[in-house]
């Protein structure tokens, strides 16, 4: 029976893959990565999260040390990461990072993860006094979250010239 896919002969995983280049092209101009972590249950915790990249390719944020993500991580260090773009099967791009988690408490350190975030989100304009301020507040209240991918997984469905 056929549900009207069309029939592909192989994998075709080789022709969307991400270069490192343009992975990291794409993170640059992406803002959110959706966070999964194990919950409570063992059931998947996704949420929302902003980052910045390193020279590694490495993903950094922060959250609030009472966040349930923050309690998953504690338990189990380990999340899976997604980034996605497009709305049409031609158009769709992202990547999927399995990775270790590394929970910074030192606070100075979570305030240094602040303020990169908030540099990358304010898209390249100075942070005020009172934005560096805010962050030297929050910073106690937080941690900061260093994910180290162990398996990425790219795709662009543009490199496929349209084809379904």
């Amino acid at each position: 029976m056929s549900l009207g896919f069309p029939t592909l002969m192989g994998s075709r995983r080789d022709q969307i893959r991400m270069t490192e280049e343009e992975l990291r092209a794409f993170l640059d101009e992406q803002w959110i990565v959706q966070v999964a972590t194990a919950g409570p249950k063992g059931r998947p915790h996704l949420v929302p999260l902003w980052y910045v990249i390193d020279e590694t390719l490495e993903l950094r944020g922060w959250t609030y040390a009472a966040s349930q993500k923050a309690k998953n991580l504690e338990r189990d260090p380990r999340a899976t990461l997604g980034v996605d773009d497009g709305i049409q099967y031609d158009e769709l791009r992202g990547v999927m990072m399995e990775c270790d988690v590394e929970v910074e408490r030192d606070t100075e350190r979570v305030a240094g993860y602040g303020v990169a975030l908030f540099e990358r989100y304010s898209r390249g304009d100075a942070l005020a006094p009172e934005v560096r301020a805010m962050v030297q507040r929050q910073a106690p209240k937080r941690v900061g979250l260093r994910f180290l991918p162990t398996r990425t997984v790219t795709w662009d469905h543009r490199k496929l010239g349209g084809l379904p």
